[in-house]
């Protein structure tokens, strides 16, 4: 069905070649060759794209600032609840870890997506206007307290100052924390690239999944067994979240779930999913032993760090081929004319 629409030539014929040579014979339809019948006088031609070339526009988005600002959100956003309720229950060690976490990978984020955007100016000026239907525009202002939050509870925490405003910084953090962690799948589906858009139901569980995998990975590494217990449940519901999701992510919109499974997308996608798959099963069955915890940590981390390179570049392996659009609209095309057609079809009755 696929087969030849991104070829150079298929679909709006080519200006040269034997295309354009045969454009002037006349063939007749419905006859021997000089019978009567219908005169056609052009070949059929299946229309997809000019000479192949991408339909829509590819994200300009970068590699690797893009997806290690998508990784080290979403780090942060569930860090800063472990730190949270983690304060709450009297865990001091991962209290501490869970802020440092969440204040560190806070601030490297904004400085991959300051690096992506070019300038850094550009980041104030998304702040300048506050749009509810635009999922950039609510994702600043997730962002921008989020992470002056964060970092701020992690500045008290390391000088030891203000115990109240510390816990005040990390409540608000926590705040924020779960809607950073989630959003940026909300702002890859809401854009017109085909396999991101498809999962838009997805890609937010996918996110918020892999944050809690990663948060939680990444404080079991620095807190003792005694006091982890928090991040090994987030750990572990977050990894069955992601791996759960994101199969229906790969399986369950038709052609637009190729660039999931195929090439270099597939490649990191099925690397992360046994880094997630082995770091959680790790963690529950070594995860109170801190050798099993260390190695658990590093595999979540892995796997969620994996994920968000293989969703990004999926995405652009869809962009830049025209048939992930042409091939949806047509099916959705057919679909809706088949649906008026039972509609106004005429009934019978005897």
């Amino acid at each position: 069905m696929t087969e030849g629409l991104t070829a150079p030539g298929a679909g709006w014929r080519r200006a040269d070649g034997p295309a354009a040579e045969a454009r002037g014979k006349r063939r007749r339809k419905g006859g021997r060759r000089g019978g009567g019948g219908e005169v056609a006088m052009v070949d059929d031609a299946t229309f997809t794209s000019y000479y192949g070339r991408p339909i829509i526009k590819p994200p300009v988005w970068k590699s690797p600032d893009v997806p290690l600002y998508l990784f080290l959100g979403g780090m942060a956003g569930s860090s800063s609840i472990l730190a949270a309720v983690a304060d709450v229950t009297g865990r001091p060690t991962l209290t501490r870890v869970g802020r440092y976490t969440a204040g560190g990978g806070a601030l490297a984020s904004v400085v991959f997506l300051i690096h992506d955007l070019g300038r850094p100016e550009r980041f104030l000026h998304m702040l300048r206007v506050f749009k509810p239907t635009s999922p950039l525009s609510v994702g600043s202002y997730i962002l921008a307290p989020f992470s002056g939050a964060a970092a701020a509870t992690a500045a008290v925490e390391l000088l030891g100052w203000f115990p109240r405003l510390k816990r005040l910084g990390g409540v608000g953090s926590a705040l924020f924390g779960g809607p950073l962690a989630t959003y940026t799948g909300v702002l890859l589906a809401n854009t017109a690239v085909p396999s991101w858009h498809a999962a838009h139901d997805q890609l937010p569980y996918v996110f918020g999944g892999s944050a809690m995998a990663a948060g939680g990975g990444v404080t079991m590494l620095f807190t003792p067994v005694a006091e982890a217990a928090p991040s090994r449940r987030t750990a572990v519901a977050g990894a069955a979240i992601e791996l759960a999701v994101m199969h229906r992510v790969e399986h369950d919109h038709g052609i637009v779930s190729e660039p999931y499974l195929e090439g270099r997308p597939g490649t990191l996608l099925r690397a992360a999913k046994a880094c997630t798959a082995a770091g959680a099963a790790l963690t529950v069955v070594a995860g109170r032993r801190r050798a099993g915890a260390v190695v658990a940590g590093l595999l979540l981390a892995a796997g969620s760090l994996l994920t968000r390179f293989g969703v990004f570049e999926a995405g652009l392996v869809s962009a830049r081929d025209p048939k992930y659009t042409v091939v949806p609209q047509r099916e959705r095309l057919a679909a809706r004319e088949a649906a008026a057609l039972d509609g106004h079809a005429p009934t019978i009755t005897r």
